[in-house]
């Protein structure tokens, strides 16, 4: 049996449904975090399938040391695509998801960024695959 629960996506209270028994994308589309621009970003983040929509979710072992205005988006082979923003980061530690457009091609993308918008420098990368 599948059971609902809605949960907040984005600081603006973009609302997700996500089923208890989810697909993974790709085999399993999952990563872990390396920090960059000198701060601390570390834990693991995979992308799963929940009905027809694709969800970002960071583990529960997430941690960043912190940084002005930082926000959850995709990337390919090392570049950040700004057109890509999921929302803020919710909190700087823990199990936290962010839902993806039903429209974004998931797959023309292989990392997840935790992007600083004031600074413009990433603040951690994974590599999903």
């Amino acid at each position: 049996m599948i059971t609902r629960r809605s949960l907040f996506a984005t600081a603006a209270g973009l609302a997700v449904t996500l089923a208890s028994s989810t697909a993974t994308f790709a085999g399993g589309a999952k990563g872990q975090f390396e920090g960059r621009s000198n701060h601390v970003t570390s834990g693991s983040v995979k992308l799963v399938k929940v009905g027809e929509r694709y969800v970002v979710e960071l583990g529960d072992d997430f941690s960043l040391d912190g940084g002005p205005d930082p926000r959850v988006a995709f990337g390919k082979d090392g570049h950040y695509d700004p057109d890509t923003k999921l929302g803020a980061l919710l909190s700087l530690t823990g199990k936290q998801r962010y839902a993806v457009p039903p429209t974004w091609d998931v797959s023309a993308y292989n990392e997840v960024y935790i992007w600083c918008d004031v600074a413009g420098v990433p603040l951690g990368v994974a590599k999903i695959h």
